[in-house]
């Protein structure tokens, strides 16, 4: 059996044992504290399992949901059902022997009590613990080892873009190579149709470089999808 199985098994078996001591000895102090207040004599040994049993029904339902990881958020509310349980188990294992003056008793039947209190709270946090614990371990173990990997190869150099020969009386034509940004080119046509308005004759390269701010292949580009 490996660790984990047997770490998981004894935390179990201790609160096991926790939980029917407290109810050995809150059996005969509940019964005798039930018949003190009236209680019938049929009635009063059931009051103390009711108790007792409450408690290990959530045990071993804490002890399920904690051993499958289960976050403490989502069983809140049998978290305090089992402290509640817990605190009755207390109350009622000490009361007959406070009613009856007898406080040396009344403090060695608390120890079993509080004890499964702090059982009831710290128990299912370790099997919380050991599960994250055990499916840890068998992650880190598979996982590969890290590959290096090789440096990627140096982009190539884009080739340069061919000259274009300038033609006499005609709009120097733009390089394949120049795009021209949408927002760019929306801002070209507002210029060069206010120039239009303006001067009654289109735009040239020159003066919408100067407008625009941009370099000279880009403005031509422009021009030409105007």
């Amino acid at each position: 059996m490996s660790e984990d199985r047997i770490t998981q098994r004894t935390v179990t078996v201790v609160m096991g044992i926790i939980a029917a001591l407290a109810f050995v000895f809150s059996f005969g102090n509940v019964w005798a504290l039930a018949l003190r207040l009236g209680v019938p004599g049929p009635i009063a040994p059931l009051i103390a399992p009711m108790v007792d049993l409450s408690v290990v029904g959530l045990l071993v339902a804490l002890r399920y949901l904690s051993l499958r990881g289960v976050p403490a958020e989502q069983i809140k509310g049998a978290t305090r059902l089992m402290h509640v349980s817990g605190l009755l188990t207390l109350a009622l294992n000490i009361a007959e022997p406070i009613v009856a003056g007898h406080y040396g008793r009344a403090a060695v039947d608390a120890v079993a009590p509080l004890l499964l209190l702090g059982w009831g709270a710290v128990g299912p946090q370790l099997l919380r613990h050991f599960h994250i614990v055990a499916h840890a371990a068998p992650a880190s173990a598979s996982s590969p080892a890290p590959i290096e990997k090789a440096p990627a190869p140096a982009p190539e150099p884009a080739p340069a873009p061919e000259p274009v020969s300038p033609r006499v009386g005609l709009t120097p034509e733009p390089s394949p190579a120049v795009t021209v940004p949408v927002p760019l080119l929306n801002a070209a046509r507002t210029i060069a149709d206010t120039y239009r308005a303006e001067h009654g004759e289109p735009i040239t390269p020159a003066q919408l470089r100067t407008r625009l701010g941009v370099a000279m292949p880009l403005a031509t580009a422009a021009h030409a999808q105007l």
